[in-house]
């Protein structure tokens, strides 16, 4: 798959580099004209959110000025991560195409899969600690502004 060599070639850019870990992402429009790529830059930026989809996603956005990408698709090297997938959610794409697993991920010790067990209650990654606040539940109540 053309868009799939893409993200690989992208991901390689990103190894190259040393800029972060082995992925990289690829957004097409509806026409299947690349709109965006991106590689994880975690290392270089020492931002822990820079990972491939998300920076494809960020371009994405800025060149097409909009929020929406719900006519585009993604291609990653890898199944995305739960920020990823939640990224990609937001952005309103609808389709990803992925060249390998979580579970790969995992094998070489990426936490992507821990975290989906995280998310099913299966290990304690992170506590949780929920502070009843009414002033919180008031900001959420008087927001008049666009829901996405």
């Amino acid at each position: 798959m053309k868009n799939l060599q893409e993200a690989i070639i992208e991901a390689k850019k990103g190894l190259n580099e040393n800029a972060g870990g082995p992925f990289g992402a690829v957004i097409t429009d509806e026409a299947g004209n690349v709109v965006a790529t991106g590689h994880n830059t975690v290392l270089k930026t020492n931002d822990p959110t820079a990972h491939a989809e998300i920076n494809a996603i960020r371009e994405a956005c800025q060149k097409l000025n909009t929020k929406d990408l719900s006519n585009c698709t993604i291609y990653s090297t890898c199944e995305p991560c739960p920020m990823c997938l939640s990224a990609i959610i937001w952005a309103n794409i609808k389709t990803i195409y992925y060249g390998s697993t979580r579970k790969d991920a995992s094998q070489i010790g990426f936490k992507d899969n821990d975290i989906y067990e995280f998310l099913k209650g299966n290990n304690e990654l992170l506590k949780k600690v929920e502070i009843n606040s009414q002033e919180c539940k008031e900001l959420l109540e008087s927001y008049t502004g666009e829901i996405y």
